[in-house]
């Protein structure tokens, strides 16, 4: 069956669904979506039966509905139509138009009042408009990668509709084959930490689940992308479970060589991805590293993106659905489920994973329809790796900071942008909103704040005890006064010169960035303090320090090498690991639904991943492997 014949016999399936009164234009695969464009005015027809949602269950497809795009009110009219219709009590900060979707997205502090009881208002503004309305929360921190986002996608809306088109072709394309023949192949991330990267493979399909590299590792710092098994060219789609550079920083490298498939993952991972891929180029740039793709290839990646909720069973290939569940690991990330042909196969892949709830997020979810086999992250696997509980790590954090400053001394704590610096935030305005520690000036340096403020523009992907008290307490912990950024090098001095204070900063390995300049000036004065909270991967600065090394060597400004004493007292709290222990990994195992029949461990030092497998196997009786880099596994 050729493509043109599939098109003919799902838009046959969908008229005859649809009221006779329904006038069909046309019908095209958008993606993923199969968008269904009518010439009637009137809206309540759909609007007011179960036909939509009949379709979607009888095809086992997303279908949306375009209305009449001929009559549809000019921009500028209807952005006068909107501001009169929404009170001011709304606070609308900003009208969109996506003239390719037909979409009006209003942005405002308060959507609830646009949207209206029941709906009501989003309903007048699509009769009397044509527009299909959308409303987004207007952050309450301005963020410049939302902001380039934005504009990169407000410029390119027909070529992004062009390159829906041709992905949906792509989807949509009729099977070849009968027999799956799943393989799963190890580019990257196994029996290691750094460069994660999944090639999932039926006689139908390829896809990747995350492209990362290796932070630690210049040698192998990318995915072996060498090898037979991968072909570029036959790439169906690539799926990223989180914005770790060490999960996403080498997916504009696909496009940079001619990939044009789509990328999937949550907003907040596009948003946090896209911050830290172009935050690598610029490292690059300023440290003269070849880099391995540019800022060009960064936006080919944003454009090609098709953001999903959690929850949300999407069409990703010809014989693959694709669903996202939260994993508790950093903003937006996911756990990964692909359904297989027609009930063939499920299959799922945690990523990085947190199996606890933290005050930043909920718990990794453990339900889902079916589950034959489960990939699953060995970080902290080993048969040693028990994580303090947050309550003590928090209790140990208060000793170290009171000590420190009691002293007179200051406390760095090299975070990642993404997780532990928001984490860490919500425990310190807590610290001194309760007087737990003196009221000391906190600075943010790095990429913190521009992470920060992604968070606050998706609070449904928070906690539900930190959204209850952002959204309806008004009570902020990302906008407290006792946090301030650090955006110039004078400002940076002057900290180091000034009084006691905490300092986050950027990179959390201590590969580069901010926190190197502080250790460098900080590093010989005993009164101070050095806290890791964040998992240190071999070869960085931060894991030869873990394991006892006391000094630096660097090349200073005048290409001369030098040599700092650590002298500051050096800790390690991994109670504030996005990560799970191996007894909440074994909590996890227990408790997913439906139970996997072989579990396959990545994402950990050798011995960890093969520990980890070994005692899954005698304790909860399953089948195991701990692949390697390279090694191809047939899982049906």
């Amino acid at each position: 069956m050729s493509f043109e014949s599939e098109l003919q016999r799902i838009k046959e399936q969908i008229i005859q669904y649809l009221p006779s009164d329904i006038k069909v234009k046309k019908i095209e695969f958008e993606g993923p979506e199969i968008a269904v464009y009518s010439e009637n005015t009137n809206l309540d027809i759909i609007e007011s039966s179960d036909v939509l949602k009949d379709l979607a269950k009888s095809m086992r497809k997303r279908v949306v509905f375009r209305w009449n795009v001929e009559e549809r009110k000019d921009p500028s009219e209807t952005e006068e139509y909107i501001k009169n219709l929404i009170s001011e009590d709304a606070e609308i900060t900003n009208i969109e138009f996506d003239h390719t979707r037909g979409e009006v997205i209003i942005e405002s502090v308060k959507p609830g009042l646009v949207i209206g009881k029941k709906g009501v208002n989003l309903k007048e503004i699509r009769l009397n408009t044509f527009w299909q309305p959308r409303t987004i929360r207007t952050p309450p921190l301005a963020s410049r990668t939302i902001s380039l986002i934005r504009q990169m996608l407000s410029k390119e809306r027909q070529h992004q509709k062009d390159i829906l088109l041709n992905i949906g072709k792509r989807i949509h394309r009729p099977t070849l084959f009968k027999e799956l023949d799943i393989r799963l192949t190890a580019l990257g991330g196994f029996r290691e930490v750094g460069r994660s990267c999944i090639l999932m493979q039926t006689r139908d399909s390829n896809i990747l689940l995350d492209v990362g590299l290796n932070v630690g590792n210049k040698n192998d710092q990318f995915p072996n992308f060498d090898i037979p098994e991968f072909s570029l060219r036959d790439l169906d789609a690539v799926i990223i479970s989180h914005a770790h550079l060490d999960h996403s920083g080498m997916v504009p490298y696909l496009y940079k060589y001619g990939y044009r498939g789509p990328i999937y993952c949550t907003l907040p991972t596009r948003n946090l991805s896209t911050m830290l891929q172009l935050d690598f180029v610029q490292i690059c740039e300023k440290e003269g590293i070849p880099m391995p793709y540019s800022k060009r290839d960064v936006k080919s990646a944003v454009l090609h993106t098709i953001p999903l909720s959690w929850g949300k069973v999407t069409d990703i290939a010809p014989d693959i659905k694709l669903t996202l569940h939260n994993s508790g690991h950093i903003l937006g990330s996911s756990l990964i489920h692909l359904h297989f042909g027609k009930g063939g196969y499920n299959f799922v892949y945690t990523g990085d994973m947190k199996y606890q709830k933290t005050r930043l997020l909920e718990k990794a979810a453990v339900k889902f329809p079916r589950v034959e086999s489960l990939l699953i992250e060995s970080t902290y696997g080993g048969p040693q790796d028990r994580i303090p509980s947050r309550q003590d790590s928090e209790h140990e954090l208060r000793q170290i900071l009171n000590s420190t400053f009691k002293r007179g001394g200051k406390v760095l704590i090299p975070v990642l942008a993404v997780g532990r610096a928001q984490e860490l935030i919500i425990v310190l305005e807590e610290f001194i909103s309760k007087g737990i520690i003196d009221q000391v000036p906190i600075f943010l340096d790095g990429l913190i704040s521009e992470a920060t403020a992604i968070h606050t523009a998706n609070p449904d992907f928070l906690s539900l005890d930190l959204r209850e008290k952002i959204l309806h307490q008004g009570k902020n912990p990302f906008l407290s006064d006792f946090f301030t950024t650090v955006s110039a090098r004078d400002e940076r001095d002057n900290v180091i010169m000034g009084e006691p204070c905490v300092i986050l900063a950027t990179s959390g390995m201590l590969i580069g960035g901010p926190s190197v300049q502080y250790l460098k000036a900080l590093a010989e004065d005993k009164n101070n303090s050095l806290i890791f909270v964040s998992y240190q991967v071999n070869g960085t600065l931060g894991s030869r320090i873990q394991r006892g090394f006391r000094e630096i060597q660097y090349t200073n400004a005048k290409g001369r090498t030098q040599l700092v004493r650590l002298n500051l007292n050096v800790f390690t709290l991994e109670g504030f690991s996005g990560h799970s222990s191996r007894s909440q990994i074994s909590q996890f195992l227990r408790r997913i639904q439906p139970k996997p029949k072989l579990v396959i461990t990545n994402h950990g030092e050798e011995s960890k991943c093969v520990s980890l497998s070994t005692m899954i196997h005698k304790k909860l009786r399953k089948a195991t492997k701990s692949p390697k880099n390279r090694e191809t596994i047939l899982l049906k």
